[in-house]
């Protein structure tokens, strides 16, 4: 019998006899790599598992294997209390299914009903059933109830937040439902699994996950360049990074903070308490943001087949793409960094920001202001935008991004390919490919996004330090590098360091 890479991701098997024997080779060897990629169902115990569960390995013939939390869960199988899978990092795909679960990890049904997510991806509810089933053997109300649970069972074990205020922010209707089900699904009440959490007088701790490497310094120093003043910073710390920012979300207010916890290979996500009514889709914005879901070894080993890539994938192991907390704040952003340098962009969006953000307290002296919404700068003038400092040009640009964002432009369309959200985003007027290109890759999240007409990538991209490349020449260059094409631009970018002028 032959030999199983573990870091081949993309193997496909004969039968499911060879699909076991691979993950359970990976589960063996508790990999990390596989997170959140399997769960492993032990038989003899009920429990269902993360690969990386320290426990005892238990026989083979005892293990049942699943592609996610919610199909071991329909299988009849409770989370482990010591791996805690509500903490793994999704194995999300670029298909259809897994956007779809991502909406509902973010709370898509606790408000709405199925016909509404429908819409909103573009299927019927029939075909959204179908859809998920195909994927992970589960509907979509099974796979929002797991969601559901596994949310509630983290915020009873990390936050000190009462039972009922756990069922509300989970998604739950009342507490009688969320006992219910608990004790229906989990075979026990929700308080005999309460650990007693820190009491912050500042805020709920809360943590999540990701697949090593994670090159964290790194993506400070690139959002610590580009965060908007008023609104976020990087603080330091004798050279321990956080991310500040002020938040606001369906209504509610405040504010949150991220530090690294290398040791046991998560964030850790403080928030204010007024927010823990929207900690789900809060939560998914900061996976975004923080580019969680990446699979590093799998980016890796695609883009290292390229020694300029190579070398600097062995400088900064992991890194990951930033993100955004907010499309339309980001899509501002790359609109004032167009054709000038970061400084002066991060310079003039703090302008934007305090001249027309909304004023807010937090515990932190470097934010106090919330990003101004579309609806606002869509009803200022040309000329009051201007006055921040850019040319009339770009203040249309803006009022024109605010208006599309209000007809709902910016909300990601599952039904859209790469090429058509590039193209509907170029259609308003003032967004060029760079720009469509550049909200994609970070906004968006499309990992195949790349603004080749970019000077920095040009530069970083050629053989000879003195030349750069041609937007063609990149073009043809990058075509080796898909469908990640993003990481490789911010691998580029990191080569450059602070040599890079351009408005990212």
């Amino acid at each position: 019998m032959s030999t199983i890479n573990l870091s081949d991701f993309s193997t496909t098997f004969n039968d499911t006899v060879e699909r076991d024997l691979y993950f359970y080779r990976a589960l063996s060897a508790k990999d990390s790599r596989f997170d959140g990629v399997f769960f492993a169902g032990i038989s003899t115990t009920g429990i269902y598992c993360r690969p990386v569960c320290r426990v005892k390995i238990p026989r083979a013939s005892s293990c049942h294997f699943f592609d996610s939390a919610a199909a071991a869960e329909v299988a009849g199988f409770r989370p482990c209390l010591r791996c805690r899978p509500e903490l793994a990092p999704y194995a999300l795909q670029q298909n259809l299914a897994y956007a779809v679960w991502q909406r509902i990890a973010a709370g898509a049904l606790n408000d709405a009903g199925i016909e509404a997510l429908a819409l909103q991806v573009g299927l019927s509810s029939r075909q959204l059933r179908r859809v998920l089933l195909q994927q992970f053997g589960v509907t979509p109300v099974e796979l929002a109830q797991t969601q559901r649970l596994l949310f509630a069972k983290k915020l009873l074990q990390e936050t000190h937040l009462s039972m009922a205020e756990v069922a509300y922010a989970a998604g739950f209707g009342s507490v009688r439902r969320f006992n219910a089900l608990f004790a229906t699904r989990y075979k026990m009440a929700p308080g005999s699994i309460r650990r007693t959490a820190s009491e912050e007088s500042e805020g709920l701790v809360l943590r999540l996950a990701y697949r090593p490497p994670y090159a964290w310094d790194a993506l400070m120093a690139y959002l610590r360049g580009r965060a908007m003043p008023g609104l976020e910073a990087v603080l330091d710390h004798d050279g321990i990074y956080s991310y500040i920012r002020t938040v606001q979300l369906e209504g509610k207010t405040g504010w949150l903070q991220i530090t690294h916890v290398p040791d046991k290979q998560q964030l850790a996500l403080k928030v204010a308490p007024a927010l823990s009514t929207v900690l789900m889709p809060l939560i998914a914005k900061v996976r975004q943001l923080c580019d969680l879901e990446a699979n590093p070894v799998v980016i890796q080993s695609h883009l290292a087949n390229d020694p300029l890539l190579a070398a600097q994938i062995d400088r900064t192991p992991g890194l990951r793409v930033p993100g955004a907390f907010d499309v339309f704040e980001l899509a501002i952003r790359a609109v004032l960094g167009q054709q000038v340098s970061v400084a002066g962009a991060t310079t003039v969006s703090g302008r934007l920001v305090q001249r027309f953000g909304e004023v807010t307290s937090t515990p932190f002296a470097a934010i106090g202001f919330h990003f101004p919404s579309p609806a606002r700068l869509a009803q200022l003038s040309v000329e009051d935008i201007a006055q921040i400092g850019v040319p009339k040009s770009r203040a249309a640009t803006i009022q024109n991004v605010a208006r599309f964002a209000l007809d709902g432009g910016l909300q990601r369309q599952l039904g859209l390919n790469f090429d058509e959200v590039v193209t509907q985003l170029k259609t308003v007027v003032g967004i060029g490919e760079w720009t469509a290109q550049y909200i994609a890759l970070r906004a968006l999240r499309y990992p195949d996004a790349f603004p080749a007409g970019d000077l920095a990538l040009q530069k970083a991209a050629a053989v000879l330090p003195e030349v750069r490349l041609t937007e063609k020449q990149l073009h043809q260059r990058a075509n080796a590098w898909s469908p990640w094409r993003a990481y490789a631009a911010l691998l580029l970018w990191q080569s450059l360091s602070k040599e890079s002028k351009d408005g990212k």
